[in-house]
């Protein structure tokens, strides 16, 4: 058994999972296919109209915007849908689409525009998943290069990568020491890059955070911050906050899945079941908070005034709960417990939240991106992502990007 690190085995619980999952779910495979096979039809009627260029993060009247690739945080999502169909489908348009985009995140790492920790979404849905399906060495270069950028955001005395923020200017000093709980899908590009190079440094530094993360971020009963602060000089905490959850002290339903599905990845990385057994604490106070359709409002603490759903929650719970029941032994009863939720979700999702039949050019409604500012109700491009990505792990044998 692994050595728990002992500054988180200290937040574990025996927190248990809602009794509905313990059965399986009533989910026709097949209308999960058809579903694949919807999806699959609408990136292809986008593919025009975002060959080089990309959906905006947030669609308005369901239509997405299109954007060029010079800054935020989501364009990978849409790379990603287009490398998922090229998969699926084995048509090299995707692939030709795909390879097209990646010429413009290798002139994001050249512009300088970088100064992110989402640089592990950036470059694992393009360059990562680019080299691993093509074998092509200039996506694994822009990989390593993009994952260097994100080590040199690492505070070393208290433990984590820089959140917002140019971590060495001034102007940005209120930022210095920030970690948010996004930044778990974000080590993904990390540990691939030790793996890549053979070099310890990158694993060290997620490893480092994660750690650090499980201290401050996820609270004793499994609920998260969604940003929480550092002194970067002495490590000491801070405190937490909030920017997108209803208040600080709440439980932004977005960042819980991000932490859901991070934490399962490292496990799979690192063969440590510290972070596995993380994952599930997480999923398991995430499930016991669920609506009866499976999809979460946007904050679990929010008042009742504010019943905001977010599809894109619970499309990354989908590959979270996925990727925890893979990493757990299959004698295990919770693995049985957290597949049935997640096809539960995907289910829903499919059938109730699916834009099929609709102009659309996204595939889920619903989605918030950030509800504190007026942004919900809408399609959102990496909850379009992760559905397609919990449709292709239910129906399809698939080696994932992360």
């Amino acid at each position: 058994m692994p050595r728990r690190p002992a500054a988180i085995q200290a937040s574990i619980s025996d927190q248990g999972i809602p009794g509905e999952y313990t059965q399986p779910p009533d989910v026709d495979r097949t209308e999960l296919k058809r579903a694949l096979s919807t999806a699959i039809d609408q990136i292809d009627r986008n593919l025009d109209e975002y060959y080089d260029r990309f959906p905006e993060p947030s669609s308005e009247n369901l239509v997405y915007s299109p954007t060029d690739n010079t800054d935020g945080w989501t364009t990978s999502f849409w790379t990603g849908l287009c490398w998922l169909a090229y998969e699926v489908t084995g048509d090299a348009r995707y692939r030709r689409a795909a390879e097209t985009q990646l010429e413009t995140f290798e002139r994001r790492l050249e512009s300088g525009e970088v100064k992110t920790h989402d640089l592990g979404f950036l470059y694992t849905l393009s360059a990562v998943a680019g080299h691993r399906l093509t074998g092509n060495d200039r996506y694994r270069s822009a990989a390593i290069t993009a994952a260097d950028y994100l080590t040199d955001r690492f505070w070393e005395a208290p433990g984590l990568i820089q959140a917002w923020g140019d971590h060495e200017a001034s102007e940005d000093f209120w930022e210095r020491g920030r970690m948010i709980v996004d930044s778990m899908m974000n080590l993904p590009l990390l540990f691939w890059a030790s793996e890549a190079t053979g070099d310890p440094t990158y694993a060290s530094i997620a490893e480092t955070h994660a750690r650090t993360n499980g201290q401050h971020i996820i609270r004793p009963d499994g609920s998260t911050f969604h940003t929480f602060k550092c002194d970067v000089v002495t490590g000491a905490p801070i405190g937490g906050e909030t920017a997108q959850g209803y208040e600080a002290n709440s439980c932004w339903s977005r960042g819980q899945t991000w932490a859901i599905y991070g934490y399962a990845l490292a496990g799979d990385y690192t063969d440590e079941d510290e972070y596995v057994e993380i994952a599930a604490k997480l999923a398991n106070y995430y499930l016991s908070k669920l609506e009866n359709d499976h999809v979460p409002r946007w904050d679990f603490d929010a008042p009742p005034d504010q019943d905001i759903r977010d599809s894109s929650a619970a499309a990354i719970s989908v590959c979270g709960l996925h990727e925890l029941a893979r990493q757990l032994p299959f004698a295990d009863d919770r693995t049985r417990c957290y597949r049935n939720a997640a096809l539960s979700t995907l289910e829903s999702l499919a059938t109730d939240y699916s834009t099929k039949d609709t102009e659309s050019t996204g595939l889920l409604t619903d989605g918030a991106y950030d509800p504190s500012d007026g942004d919900y109700d809408e399609c959102c491009i990496w909850g379009d992502y992760f559905y397609v990505e919990g449709l292709v792990r239910a129906t399809q044998q698939w080696t994932q990007y992360w």
